[in-house]
């Protein structure tokens, strides 16, 4: 019994050691020869942040007509950027590591998890910035911010799958990346980030039913889920206050589920393979 525990011990605390030597290497090399460094990880969602309200919500006035909508675009614009950002580095995690990978023995899916932590501590940098926004704009935090470590390990988790499957696709077709590329700006545009879902609602009562069908996207609905728990739970529609039925409203979550079970199988059918393709 003493020499499982002691094996075990010694297998995830070498893999614990290994994963946060990557994650200081990656969050380094991130922003190696960059003159603002680490800034950039605020400042990029800040430049997209300010595009997008100029463009959208002065002179499309697609916002909401709340003072909070400000903070809540930032919200979900830092949010996307996470997802993109641990998608996209992840994804090439694997082939870029491949010396690596080949030259010392330890488990593959850690090279995507330390990606994916790297992105993590830059959200939690932006979700500092954006409190500070939300002080500055007055806004009213309720008790259902303490949902929102829940909110963002199901976005975490959601990235992490699509890491995952992504990157395993990535070592045998390079065009993934390409692919992944056209999608995240589908995806971008197809959600309510940008724009609120009342403006649709409101404006276009006929597309109500598809701008409702938006939250079933798991990324959609954790997305809202955190503005409406961070900043605006008087505002912000979720598929919680949006569905009657139980087995509706957890749809976004089981296709969650299933994308993380979807992607760790497909990373360990195929981590094996991996040296012997790169």
């Amino acid at each position: 019994m003493n020499t499982l525990k002691q094996r075990l011990k010694d297998r995830y605390g070498y893999a614990m050691t290994v994963l946060r030597g990557l994650v200081k290497t990656d969050f380094k090399m991130r922003y190696q020869g960059s003159f603002l460094g680490v800034a950039w990880s605020v400042l990029k969602p800040l430049m997209l942040f300010a595009v997008m309200y100029v463009v959208f919500a002065k002179f499309m006035r697609m916002t909401d007509g709340t003072p909070t909508f400000p903070v809540v675009l930032l919200l979900g614009i830092s949010s996307w950027q996470f997802v993109t950002e641990t998608v996209g580095i992840g994804l090439r995690s694997i082939v870029d590591r491949g010396d690596l990978l080949r030259k010392v023995h330890f488990p593959n899916y850690i090279v995507v998890v330390s990606a994916s932590i790297g992105s993590l501590i830059s959200l939690a940098i932006n979700y500092v910035v954006v409190l500070i926004f939300a002080i500055f704009m007055r806004v009213e935090f309720t008790w259902r911010v303490l949902w929102l470590p829940l909110n963002v390990l199901e976005l975490y988790i959601i990235a992490l799958a699509l890491a995952l499957m992504l990157s395993t696709f990535y070592v045998f077709y390079r065009d993934v990346l390409h692919i992944w590329e056209v999608l995240q700006q589908i995806i971008f545009y197809a959600m309510p980030i940008i724009y609120p879902l009342s403006f649709i609602t409101k404006n276009h009562p006929e597309y109500s039913t598809i701008a409702n069908l938006e939250l079933m996207n798991p990324i959609a609905q954790t997305i809202q889920d955190i503005r409406h728990n961070f900043i605006a739970p008087a505002t912000q529609p979720t598929v919680w206050n949006t569905f009657g039925s139980w087995w509706v409203k957890l749809i976004p979550v089981a296709i969650t589920v299933l994308l993380l079970w979807f992607g760790v199988y497909v990373f360990r059918r195929n981590s094996r393979r991996f040296a012997e393709v790169m």
